[in-house]
């Protein structure tokens, strides 16, 4: 299972899993509300923001449909995209202003155009939407620059991904893979975090979960069963305007998520040896661990049965397992209610 680079961030089995908050138009073309989000992110702790490039003229026609009936602004998809896009310097601008908090920028290219811009920018690395996993061309030109290559794959086939990570792996460029459905929001029964095990089996490269359920339990769970990378769209609050929200968490969820991938990693790096543990906790064991002790005041010479005993604790006396090695044998001394047996006390 390789592991790579992202700017100066190692990503990969062994380490902790990398968490990118995506915004996608979360900011509603927005440039002010974008680098709100760019703090927000920061401070959730997360590794990496992400947005999308979208330049209308080079991905979409002006026939395009509205995916979901949302926006009260624009008449026509076109026009939506047109309204998302940024200028290579305000786009630049974004970057520098993630850098300087602490955190990797990413952005999704959806035309070559776009992919030219970001590669301009600096963009360390390339994030590659479900509907562009067969984008052959746009595919080409990332593999060119030998930056780390994260493919979605909502759409598509394993024949088509093989064909997509065929391409990646014979080029030398790093590779990972998101499993990724691409329903907003997705159903839990949609998730498919089976398809993780599959594509770390088939591929043997990084996996990772892009979620669009709008819970942290898909990536939650995603983390515990070894995926290397986390994509989740965020959200302000739940009631904002845009087509992503119902499948967007919050920045409480990305925090608490960020949290969970630091445990998750603390635990994975810390395995037990379970004798060892227990040999360590040898006086805790005694503390919680039972001992054969009296039910009533017992006299000197009484032969013991089951009735006239009971388990209590600390486990300093007769172990509690070790009953039927008490039965029939007689007292030594005499002892009070609720007191316990030793091996000195009987014979």
């Amino acid at each position: 299972m390789n592991t790579f680079k992202i700017g100066k961030v190692r990503v990969g089995k062994s380490v902790k899993p990398f968490i990118i908050a995506e915004i996608a138009q979360n900011h509603d073309g927005s440039l002010g509300q974008a680098h709100a989000y760019i703090d927000a992110v920061a401070r959730a702790g997360a590794d990496a923001v992400k947005f999308q490039t979208h330049i209308a003229s080079e991905e979409s026609s002006r026939q395009e449909t509205f995916r979901v009936p949302f926006s009260y602004v624009d008449k026509t998809r076109y026009a939506y995209w047109k309204r998302m896009e940024f200028s290579c310097g305000q786009w630049a601008g974004l970057k520098k202003h993630a850098v300087e908090k602490g955190l990797i920028f990413l952005s999704t290219p959806f035309s070559l155009k776009a992919a030219q811009l970001l590669h301009h920018i600096g963009c360390p690395a390339w994030k590659v939407g479900s509907g562009e996993t067969n984008n052959a061309g746009l595919l080409v030109f990332m593999i060119k620059t030998k930056k780390p290559i994260l493919l979605s794959t909502g759409m598509s086939t394993y024949s088509e991904i093989d064909q997509a990570v065929g391409r990646i792996l014979r080029s030398g460029s790093p590779l990972a893979l998101f499993q990724c459905t691409t329903k907003y929001p997705t159903p839990f029964r949609d998730v498919g975090l089976n398809v993780l095990g599959e594509f770390a089996d088939r591929y043997h490269v990084p996996v990772g979960l892009s979620d669009h359920s709008g819970s942290i339990f898909p990536s939650l769970f995603a983390m515990a069963r070894g995926a290397s990378f986390i994509e989740v769209h965020v959200a302000f609050h739940k009631g904002q305007f845009g087509p992503d929200i119902s499948a967007s968490i919050t920045m409480d969820d990305l925090a608490l998520l960020v949290r969970g991938a630091k445990a998750l990693n603390l635990i994975n790096r810390h395995p037990i040896d379970k004798d060892r543990m227990a040999s360590d906790l040898i006086e805790t064991k005694k503390m919680f661990g039972k001992s054969i002790g009296t039910a009533r005041e017992l006299k000197k010479g009484t032969a013991l049965r089951k009735a006239l005993l009971k388990d209590l604790k600390p486990g300093t006396g007769i172990p509690a397992k070790d009953l039927a090695d008490v039965i029939g044998k007689k007292l030594r001394r005499d002892l009070g209610k609720n007191q316990l047996l030793h091996w000195k006390d009987i014979s």
